[in-house]
């Protein structure tokens, strides 16, 4: 399954260049994530109420062409593994079919004490693999 969450660039999305600030393409995944977890039914406020919170742990990521100003980008997520207490998730950013940043980012379930902990079993459940 790949999660499709489509966004604007914005004017302060971008550099003195007119294209967008590299920065910017992790705050536009993380939307994303958001967003896909939001779609399958997980309250993360209720999960925080628990003791436990989704913290990155790694992002490898290639910047491939740039996006520039008031553009409609397409913020590509697929799952590509699942642990229990983390996701490994694959991530596209698209104008239209030509891509122009992709990262893999390894997200690990912390509890209250900031060590590991099992993801819970209603995302391990359904979230796809």
């Amino acid at each position: 399954m790949t999660h499709h969450f489509p966004i604007r660039v914005y004017y302060e999305d971008t550099d003195m260049a007119g294209i967008v600030y590299y920065a910017n393409y992790l705050r536009y995944i993380e939307r994303a994530r958001s967003d896909l977890v939001r779609e399958i039914g997980i309250d993360q406020l209720a999960m925080k109420a628990e003791g436990i919170v989704f913290a990155v742990r790694r992002v490898e990521a290639d910047y491939l062409a740039p996006a520039h100003f008031d553009e409609v980008l397409d913020v590509r997520t697929r799952v590509q593994g699942i642990t229990p207490a983390r996701m490994i998730l694959a991530q596209e950013v698209r104008r239209d079919e030509t891509l122009l940043f992709n990262a893999i980012v390894t997200i690990a379930s912390i509890g209250s004490t900031g060590k590991p902990v099992r993801l819970p079993a209603k995302l391990r459940s359904i979230m796809p693999a």
